[in-house]
Formats: C-alpha cells, sequence, structure tokens
C-alpha cells in the first residue's frame, strides 16, 4: 500500500483548500488548509529544509525543488485569506533557501536538486509545466509574488531572470509551459495590490473574493495585531486599521 505523505502534493491541497475557502467561505477548507501547513511544519521541516516524504512516523528523503515552490507558493496562498505573519515569514524563508542552494546564476533557472542534495552525476532540471507545473514555474511565481510583498529586489531579479531566459521557448511552445506563461502575464500586467482592512463588511468582501482576479494579490486583514505583525514588510506600509472596512488598492 502506497500511503506515504508528500510534501509537493500536499501543498497542491493547500493552494486549492485556501482558494476554495475564498471562494466558498466553507471554513472546513480553511481548516484543512492549516492543519496540513502545521503538519508539514511539525513533520518534515527543519528550519527552512524540508523533507520529501513521511511515513510511519519517519520523514526522509531531502526535498525537491517542487517541494519548496509548491509549499511556499501555498503558505503565500493561505496567509492571502489567513493573514498570520508566520505564513509570510516561512514564506520568506524558503525563498531564499531557494535562491540560496536551488539556483543556476550560469543559466537563469533552478536545479531540482539542492547543492547539499545527494550528490549525481548530473544535478537535473525539468522546465516543463505537464501534469503538474515544473519546479521551476511555480517558483518563478513564488519569486513574483515575494517581491510585491516584501519588496526584496532580489525576489524580482531572479523571477524577472527565469521569465527573460525562458520567454521564447514558451511562446514557441505553449502547452509545455502553461504555468510559466500565466506567470509572464501576470509580471506584465502589473499585479493589482489589494488590501482589505477589517474585514466586518462582509458584503464588501464577498464581492471581492467572488471576482476572478488572476493578476492581483489580495490580503484581507482581519485584525489590529494582524496588521501591527505585517507593518515590517511594505505591501502593508502605511495602511491602519479602523472600525470599518477599508480596501486599499495599489
Amino acid at each position: 500500500l502506497d500511503d506515504k505523505v508528500l510534501t509537493s502534493w500536499n501543498a497542491l491541497m493547500i493552494t486549492a483548500f485556501a482558494k476554495g475557502y475564498r471562494v466558498t467561505g466553507d471554513a472546513k477548507y480553511l481548516s484543512a488548509a492549516k492543519n496540513c501547513v502545521s503538519f508539514i511544519e511539525t513533520k518534515l521541516l527543519d528550519d527552512a529544509k524540508l523533507l520529501r516524504t513521511y511515513k510511519n512516523n519517519i520523514a526522509k528523503i531531502d526535498g525537491y525543488l517542487e517541494d519548496y515552490s509548491y509549499f511556499a507558493n501555498a503558505l503565500l496562498d493561505l496567509f492571502e485569506i489567513e493573514p498570520e505573519s508566520k505564513y509570510l515569514n516561512l514564506a520568506v524563508k524558503l525563498g531564499h533557501h531557494l535562491v540560496d542552494h536551488f539556483w543556476d546564476s550560469e543559466n537563469s533557472s533552478f536545479f531540482m536538486t539542492s547543492d547539499d542534495h545527494e550528490k549525481l552525476i548530473v544535478r537535473p532540471k525539468s522546465n516543463y509545466d505537464l501534469s503538474l507545473p515544473s519546479g521551476n514555474s511555480v517558483s518563478c511565481f513564488v519569486m513574483l509574488r515575494l517581491f510585491h510583498l516584501t519588496h526584496e529586489e532580489k525576489f524580482l531579479k531572479i523571477a524577472t531572470q527565469i521569465m527573460e531566459s525562458q520567454a521564447q521557448i514558451a511562446a514557441e511552445n505553449p502547452f509545455g509551459f502553461g504555468y510559466l506563461l500565466n506567470t509572464i502575464y501576470t509580471y506584465l500586467q502589473n499585479p493589482t495590490e489589494i488590501t482589505i482592512v477589517n474585514s466586518e463588511n462582509s458584503e464588501i468582501c464577498n464581492f471581492l473574493y467572488s471576482k476572478f482576479l488572476p493578476e492581483s494579490i489580495m490580503v484581507t486583514i482581519n485584525n489590529k495585531s494582524q496588521l501591527e505583525n505585517l507593518s515590517k514588510f511594505s505591501f502593508f506600509a502605511g495602511k491602519s486599521f479602523s472600525d470599518k472596512t477599508s480596501v486599499f488598492v495599489c
């Protein structure tokens, strides 16, 4: 029976449940997403180092690029609807880990394995978006999202280098680079930054949640302490909490 837990697949589930909660408001989806993040943090994460599989109380195998990129992306999806600083802080930490240990500066793309992974004859790469998006494409999207939330130029530089190096081949073979092309589109559209502060007015919130806004980054702040804990990030600079729902669009 193959019932092992995979970090990457569970990260995809977190993304699905986070988005499902935003659209439906069904609390069981939010609970499932948060519980899964807690499981990965507890069982499969040591500081910023992820392990790939878990079974019978044993976590093993160093995480691959897709484990890191999918989980960082999932954390950002959860953060947008449940903006606890711990989710963004961990996503930022994983983003730095990706750059420090997976990045190939000579060829402007990410390796599938980290520089401290089990040594192979060749460090493999896989840039094609097939039944699952490639770790390289998801990492590019993660870098772009992290830049908008933190304004750390390092993240934008990595994202643009990936897009510039692969835009031509992606245009020639769009069926093999769907996720990357979506990321390039988002970048060219210059994502709209939406911050909902005080979600008390459910009518406004539900209206925004019901809209398909793929080229936006929308974060809902539910209370004053959340906003205070996020004040160090540029995305939230200049925003204040009041008794009424406010929507900031940048």
